[in-house]
């Protein structure tokens, strides 16, 4: 465990107090990169295809993480400051637009929650340090990498590689495993969903994966080493079978529907990453190993 970078003289519960409304302003702005950033990437790939094969240019509308400023989706009314707080927006507002009482997609207020309560107790577990800013980036990537592989079935490689390189970089000093463990990790990681992917291809013809989820298995790999890769693996497989099972008994998905398989990752990933080391001893204790 790394020394705190700070000494305030505040309780674990004070400093997670405090880092909540932090949390909820990074969760704003997850919610602008889970929407935005895909569009981004689709817009550049469009502008590199029609010049690749000599097509005028399409006329867009400018868009990044800054501009245009928030609007509604539906209406086009810009959103006033006062109406962007995170959460107490949503609830003031009962979850519609002001202009055209269009509901608001509960996306918003779930995102910033969620990064509001995992930034709190990360700073409740690991007070104010290294350990803990290295685990909020991880974790922030990741409710980001979440939010786009389930609305647009895609993992960057602008998120994915630099928190495989982040990770690498954190272990250089041993930070959660020694710099080796975690450099077999991001091989093993890519390497074994490969493997599993072009087995799945050679039997069946279809593609089970996409290639983001090798790279951020081996992300992963590179911040827990290659030990942790078999919980993730089980847990990720686990809850994303029980998903699917449950979503197909209550009819919300069909039977051929791709599922993102991205979430589960990251869900295993995070949960590995703190709590990884009592799940495999309380694993192992029941065996009596």
């Amino acid at each position: 465990m790394l020394p705190t970078l700070l000494e305030t003289g505040l309780s674990p519960a004070a400093l997670a107090m405090a880092a909540f409304p932090l949390g909820l302003i990074i969760g704003s702005f997850l919610n602008v990169v889970i929407l935005r950033f895909p569009e981004q990437l689709k817009n550049s790939w469009r502008r590199e295809s029609q010049d690749f094969l000599g097509l005028p240019e399409e006329a867009a509308e400018p868009l990044s993480l800054a501009m245009p400023a928030s609007r509604c989706p539906s209406c086009g009314v810009p959103i006033k400051p006062w109406h962007n707080i995170p959460v107490i927006s949503y609830v003031f507002l009962r979850g519609k637009c002001t202009a055209c009482s269009t509901p608001i997609s509960i996306q918003y207020p779930l995102v910033e929650l969620l990064s509001g309560l995992a930034t709190a107790f990360i700073v409740y577990q690991f007070g104010l340090s290294l350990m803990a800013a290295y685990c909020l980036l991880f974790t922030w990537i990741l409710i980001a990498l979440t939010g786009i592989d389930y609305i647009d079935q895609l993992l960057p490689d602008q998120m994915t590689l630099p928190l495989l390189w982040l990770g690498l970089f954190a272990n250089l000093n041993g930070t959660f495993v020694p710099l080796n463990e975690a450099v077999i990790g991001a091989l093993a990681g890519y390497l074994s969903l490969w493997s599993v992917f072009w087995m799945f291809r050679l039997v069946t013809g279809k593609e089970g994966m996409g290639y983001g989820d090798f790279k951020l298995l081996a992300a992963l790999g590179a911040w827990m080493g290659w030990q942790m890769l078999p919980l993730i693996i089980i847990l990720s497989t686990f809850v994303g079978a029980l998903v699917g099972v449950v979503g197909l008994l209550m009819k919300t998905r069909e039977k051929q529907m791709p599922m993102a398989f991205g979430p589960f990752l990251a869900m295993a990933g995070w949960l590995a990453l703190i709590w990884g080391d009592k799940i495999i001893g309380s694993y192992l204790s029941v065996f009596g190993l």
